[in-house]
């Protein structure tokens, strides 16, 4: 597993390196969102493993930045903040996974071993608080369920048990390619803007039996 970490706490960011590389997880940091933008692209990852409160650029900007250069790697929010607010924006833009910096270490490392299966993960603290979001975002997403085709309900339903592209095109007997266009299809429709959003929102609802 190749892990990029963007943190400007000096301290933080060499113990994380460290603590990874004590499990056999390939471990490269940047002490600047700057610096992380530049070398991203160069490099074949995992995860990206980005802190949200930073100085020069936060981390949801940089999440916006990721996505708006089409970063296919999965980025995961490593933070101290439990506020509701910013666990939503991340979410609805991208990230995911939403962490905590005193989790146990053993934890952390299962919840990237989740990641690159192409699951969604949440910090178990922060349960209370993505239900919370849920219930003020998605009120009214159980009849916009309606509009989905059939094999689009399918995929979301895929989606949301955590499962990737290759799982899912293999599940359902179709290419990866047509995945990635019933995804784009679903989060038109829906109006939502992640995979994160659309997992919430059918499990929340109860949408697939």
């Amino acid at each position: 597993m190749n892990i990029y970490i963007i943190d400007d706490h000096a301290l933080f960011r060499n113990g994380l390196v460290s603590l990874l590389e004590s499990r056999n997880i390939s471990a490269v940091a940047a002490a600047s969102p700057e610096q992380g933008l530049v070398e991203i692209s160069s490099l074949d990852l995992d995860i990206i493993l980005l802190d949200l409160r930073m100085p020069q650029m936060s981390g949801l900007e940089v999440l916006k930045a990721l996505k708006s250069q089409d970063v296919k790697t999965p980025v995961v929010m490593l933070t101290t903040s439990t506020e509701e607010n910013d666990l939503r924006d991340c979410l609805k833009h991208g990230a995911q996974g939403y962490l905590l910096k005193d989790m146990d270490p053993d934890e952390l490392v299962d919840a990237l071993n989740e990641v690159v299966s192409g699951s969604i993960v949440v910090a178990q603290d922060m349960t209370y608080v993505l239900a919370k979001v849920l219930k003020n975002e998605l009120t009214d997403s159980e009849s916009s369920f309606d509009v989905l085709t059939n094999r689009e309900k399918e995929v979301a339903c895929q989606v949301a048990s955590g499962h990737s592209n290759k799982v899912i095109a293999r599940e359902l007997g179709i290419s990866d390619g047509t995945v990635k266009l019933h995804v784009k299809s679903i989060l038109k429709k829906l109006s939502l803007s992640s995979r994160v959003e659309v997992a919430v929102m059918v499990t929340e609802k109860g949408c697939c039996k």
